[in-house]
């Protein structure tokens, strides 16, 4: 097997677990808030990650180094996973899935501020047709825009902020050093915000399956796509992320009733092409020769 096809094996692994964690983030915002979600997710997911550095001895890869770094990065993520979560239990999950497909368009934008990158006129028309998307599903003044369209939108720019210091991070921190301070600062946070009035909600028996796979997922999902870029170029498998809308537009009609309409077909198809367009623009420029 080709490198390349194993990169876009793990590339549809990051899909289905994208999707999992989506089916079963409604499955329990019933019974549990968005904040006890984070919060037992996250406790699983630093016990996983604990036992792998035990068992592998590379805690010494733990370090204090960039600590202000994952700070900045869980703030961003935590709020981030928290809009998303939300969202999932407002709108149809195709609505939410389209609108969270605009943070690459909203990595374009903040680079600068935080990267000190310039912006360039195609990568500008990238974001454009993003936000064409945005509005195509959104119809500001035929529809009501509610808090669903609202956090799902936003949770886009708390994982663009998040990518923006995962790039910094990867310079000088291991794959494992990252997902420690993710899990573990989040458990903290998840433990601040579910229990800062007293009362932290257990989940039920019936609910801790789904608990269970949030936690796995959202590790697996993460291990996947570094996984699919050590193996393969972005433009081979950044694409196959987009399977996500179709598979859980279907997810959402034969287990929800969700109908999908023209509009949302649109919008997702603008934003998925301002993706892909500037997928072709950063490969065009890491090819291209310094003059």
């Amino acid at each position: 097997m080709s490198d390349s096809l194993k990169g876009v094996l793990w590339m549809f692994g990051s899909v289905l677990s994208f999707t999992a964690m989506a089916i079963a983030g409604r499955a329990v915002s019933t019974e549990l808030d968005t904040f006890e979600i984070m919060l037992f997710r996250s406790l699983l997911g630093v016990t996983i990650i604990c036992v792998i550095l035990s068992t592998t001895g590379k805690w010494d890869q733990i370090t204090t180094r960039d600590f202000h770094l994952h700070l900045g990065r869980n703030i961003a993520h935590f709020t981030g996973q928290n809009l998303w979560f939300f969202a999932l239990a407002s709108i149809p999950l195709a609505q939410v899935f389209a609108l969270e497909f605009t943070t690459p368009i909203w990595v374009i934008l903040l680079a600068p501020i935080f990267l000190k990158e310039r912006w360039s006129l195609p990568t500008l028309l990238c974001a454009a047709l993003g936000f064409l998307g945005i509005l195509a599903i959104a119809r500001p003044g035929v529809i009501p825009m509610g808090a669903g369209f609202i956090t799902a939108a936003c949770s886009a720019i708390g994982f663009a902020i998040t990518m923006l210091f995962t790039k910094h991070l990867t310079k000088r921190n291991s794959t494992i050093t990252i997902l420690f301070y993710l899990t573990s600062m989040q458990a903290v946070f998840g433990l601040i915000c579910a229990g800062y009035d007293g009362d932290i909600t257990v989940p039920s028996l019936s609910s801790l399956p789904y608990i269970l796979l949030i936690g796995l997922t959202g590790l697996t999902a993460h291990w996947s796509i570094t996984s699919a870029l050590q193996l393969a170029p972005p433009s081979l498998v950044a694409p196959v992320d987009f399977l996500r809308l179709p598979l859980i537009a279907v997810v959402g009609a034969a287990f929800y009733g969700e109908s999908v309409d023209s509009w949302l077909i649109l919008g997702a198809s603008l934003i998925i092409a301002g993706n892909y367009a500037n997928i072709l623009l950063q490969l065009r420029a890491t090819r291209t020769p310094a003059s």
